[in-house]
């Protein structure tokens, strides 16, 4: 099978996330919350013999492909398709709770080059952008539904960019005439719509907007607190979990979620006497994020903007351990 993604900051996952040592050097049990090819998940089951991976992933067409790479391994992976943040607020009861949780919250490579959805600006492909292709609405529904201030907003809001409101006002225009339903189409009305500086910057001048209608779309943001807060309480006490995010946007949700998790006491001051245990829930491990080394980020370009945060956890949370990580 030919392997199109290559997975970020690897060696510091495996080094950071190592089952080695009590109480989990033995039989330890590790959540790949987003399977994708299954590159993460192939170098821990390859370097730990006695790890067993529970593989999540929304999207059947590159589980399948996962499934191939991974069948070496035989029991000791075991494949859930659906959403993380279902599988987690719902763990199945036949499964062992694990001792590592990681989520790679980057599109795969695969999705740009191989899926057919639209999600990359390069190529002339529907415009569709779901990771699960059965269910919800497409970006082109997003696109051609949502009145201009709508578009404008999402567009600002997801994607981080200033000139939103001219490009809604493009692509506004653009689907009076016919409905745009192509990535290519989409990404040439974006390109026209913007001045000849912004044209020719550092990226494509689509790149932003193609962001903020795929996380519209898979509802990526909504997803994620309830996500790692179900996923830290699933976990067993000492494991560990580690997020690796691309966008200031997720990384502002974790990055305040964890530093919630190692704070005495989470509690609004409106409340007299503490609720959430007064208690430490879990110890930072990289009070820093991780990011890649220029080596990685030469060869493979899509590592450069990866940060890795890390804790081990002492205790359950509480839904106070969430106030402050919600919004974006």
């Amino acid at each position: 099978m030919e392997v199109v993604h290559t997975p970020v900051l690897l060696q510091e996952c495996l080094t950071m996330l190592s089952p080695a040592g009590e109480p989990f050097e033995h039989h330890a049990v590790m959540c790949d919350s987003t399977l994708g090819e299954g590159g993460h998940s192939f170098a821990f089951l390859s370097k730990f013999p006695e790890l067993t991976v529970i593989g999540i992933d929304a999207d059947g067409g590159i589980q399948k492909r996962a499934r191939e790479r991974l069948t070496s391994f035989g029991q000791r992976i075991v494949f859930y398709n659906g959403w993380f943040n279902d599988f987690y607020e719902s763990y199945p009861s036949d499964l062992p709770k694990p001792d590592i949780i990681l989520f790679d919250l980057g599109i795969s490579v695969y999705h740009y080059e191989k899926s057919g959805r639209g999600f990359s600006f390069r190529y002339d492909e529907p415009l569709d952008m779901r990771l699960d292709a059965s269910a919800g609405e497409s970006a082109a529904d997003i696109v051609n539904g949502l009145r201009e201030e709508e578009l404008a907003n999402l567009i600002y809001l997801y994607g981080e960019e200033k000139l939103s409101r001219r490009i809604a006002k493009a692509i506004a225009e653009a689907r009076k005439s016919c409905r745009i339903n192509s990535s290519k189409a989409l990404a040439d009305i974006i390109y026209d719509a913007v001045p000849a500086y912004y044209q020719h910057g550092a990226i494509h001048p689509a790149t932003r907007t193609f962001q903020a209608l795929r996380i519209a779309v898979n509802s990526e943001l909504r997803r994620l607190p309830k996500a790692i807060h179900s996923a830290f309480n699933d976990l067993n006490i000492g494991g560990k979990m580690g997020v690796i995010t691309f966008h200031s946007l997720e990384d502002r949700i974790v990055k305040n979620y964890f530093r919630n998790l190692g704070k005495q006491c989470v509690c609004p001051p409106e409340v007299a006497q503490c609720r959430c245990g007064g208690q430490a829930c879990a110890e930072n491990l990289t009070h820093k994020p991780v990011e890649p080394g220029k080596i990685e980020i030469e060869n493979n370009s899509p590592s450069r903007s990866a940060k890795l945060r890390v804790v081990r956890k002492l205790r359950n949370a509480t839904e106070y351990h969430l106030f402050g990580a919600e919004g974006y």
